[in-house]
């Protein structure tokens, strides 16, 4: 079976036994036609409408691929969420000493070039930490929509 439809009136779809071809097209054209000579086709065609003008309308579900789109984007989000998290958790401890070792730049002790060295080496932790707790939290925020997402798919259909 293939379907038809009109670009001038979609909402009219003319069904012919067989697959897309010029001889499915023309028995489209002859139901056309006859919608046309009882008056119930809502749009009148210009002269010269032929059936290559017919549009094929496809049997696929295009909410069902959106679906599978939409699980798939969610699995990759929450991908991304495990993988920050791990990196955010991995480098946390070290991150957080290093950030009480800056307050020591605030104080009027005298520091020596040693401490200064080892807290420019944790600068490059303490960065690689915050971005990737940024990250993390942004990833975490986008995940609520990608855990919904899989909890409607993964419903059973009889609940």
């Amino acid at each position: 079976m293939v379907q038809y439809t009109l670009a001038q009136s979609p909402d009219i779809i003319l069904t012919v036994s067989g697959k897309d071809s010029a001889k499915a097209r023309d028995k489209a054209m002859d139901q056309l036609m006859e919608l046309m000579d009882s008056g119930k086709l809502p749009t009148d065609l210009e002269e010269g409408f032929g059936p290559q003008q017919l549009i094929e309308v496809k049997e696929t579900s295009i909410d069902n691929a959106g679906d599978e789109d939409a699980v798939t984007q969610a699995v990759q989000v929450l991908s991304n969420l495990a993988t920050l998290k791990l990196k955010v958790q991995e480098s946390r401890s070290e991150a957080l000493d290093i950030r009480k070792a800056v307050d020591v730049l605030f104080t009027d002790e005298s520091v020596s070039e040693e401490e200064i060295t080892r807290l420019k080496e944790g600068f490059k932790v303490l960065k690689t930490f915050a971005q990737a707790n940024l990250r993390y939290q942004e990833a975490r925020s986008k995940a609520e929509g990608a855990r919904q997402v899989l909890d409607k798919a993964l419903k059973s259909p009889d609940k």
